[in-house]
């Protein structure tokens, strides 16, 4: 990790902009604190499990109840605001958008498995001008304002290895969704390319805290292809600020030229980071989605 904030290669801002987007991140920051306790105090014990979409989309009282104070938090301190957030929607109509995961990581969280974050972003006009990611069990707070991005208030720096063949990935491909979308053969293929490429590969199961590991340099690469606005946003700007490249994928579910904290699908990689194989592997799941979305709109608007 460096501490050199000269090292950094920050886009320019006017200082209204820088300052507000300082004054955001700290308000993302203390919002994600403000559940650090309770969400500490029930990880590890007993609680009740629910389900959304399916029996792999978990959901915890503690998330609805975590994502509740961060709002009420958030428009207590910035009314001009409106919050997505991943169990309430959208409420709102201020001129600062935020993006709000309370726990990304839920089936962690709920079994005891210490990589789960909380996830706060501020947009306004389409940018991601703030940002915070708490790992609450490792008492770790990454940020980023528009200058710079941050770990415990220090600026950092990403950094990968050149060779995929001596890097470690960060990925939850493929999972049961992926296997219906892709085809169990082509997604375990997908994997098995993966596998044999990299040096290591991890499936930790939290979009926000593998791409901030990126971000500072504990690995080389995440990617994903079912990642929501409240996963990725803030994570999106921290990485980019510390010199990583976000390459966001449509998966045909958005239109080209989506935001790219609005895609579904990214790759991520840290400073240095030549990743043919990666590449490929993502590129060709994300076009032959929207090769099978267009197929989908075609025969529809036939019928």
């Amino acid at each position: 990790m460096s501490t050199d904030k000269n090292s950094t290669s920050p886009q320019p801002a006017s200082e209204d902009a820088l300052a507000r987007s300082r004054r955001l991140m700290e308000l993302a920051k203390s919002a994600a604190l403000a559940v650090r306790a309770p969400l500490l105090e029930a990880f590890r014990s007993n609680m009740t499990v629910d389900y959304k979409v399916d029996l792999h989309d978990i959901v915890t009282v503690h998330d609805k109840r975590a994502e509740a104070t961060i709002r009420a938090f958030i428009l207590e301190r910035e009314p001009n605001s409106a919050i997505m957030g991943e169990e309430g929607g959208q409420i709102g109509s201020g001129d600062i958008q935020w993006y709000v995961d309370p726990i990304d990581g839920t089936a962690n969280f709920a079994r005891g498995l210490a990589f789960w974050c909380v996830s706060i972003a501020a947009v306004i006009d389409g940018e991601v001008v703030a940002g915070a990611i708490l790992d609450p069990v490792a008492d770790l707070m990454f940020a980023a304002d528009l200058e710079f991005a941050y770990l415990n208030d220090e600026a950092i720096r990403s950094r990968s290895v050149a060779d995929e063949a001596k890097a470690t990935l960060i990925t939850g491909y493929p999972v049961s969704r992926d296997f219906r979308l892709d085809g169990k053969e082509v997604a375990l293929a997908n994997f098995g390319v993966l596998v044999e490429t990299f040096s290591t590969l991890r499936r930790p199961g939290s979009a926000a805290l593998s791409i901030a590991h990126v971000a500072v340099g504990w690995a080389d690469a995440a990617t994903g292809f079912g990642v929501n606005a409240w996963d990725v946003a803030a994570a999106t700007l921290i990485l980019k600020n510390a010199g990583g490249q976000y390459e966001p994928l449509t998966l045909g579910k958005v239109a080209p030229g989506s935001l790219d904290f609005l895609c579904p699908g990214y790759i991520a990689t840290g400073e240095g980071a030549n990743y043919p194989a990666l590449e490929h592997v993502a590129r060709s799941i994300s076009e032959t989605r929207i090769a099978k979305a267009s197929q989908i709109q075609t025969s529809t608007r036939v019928g």
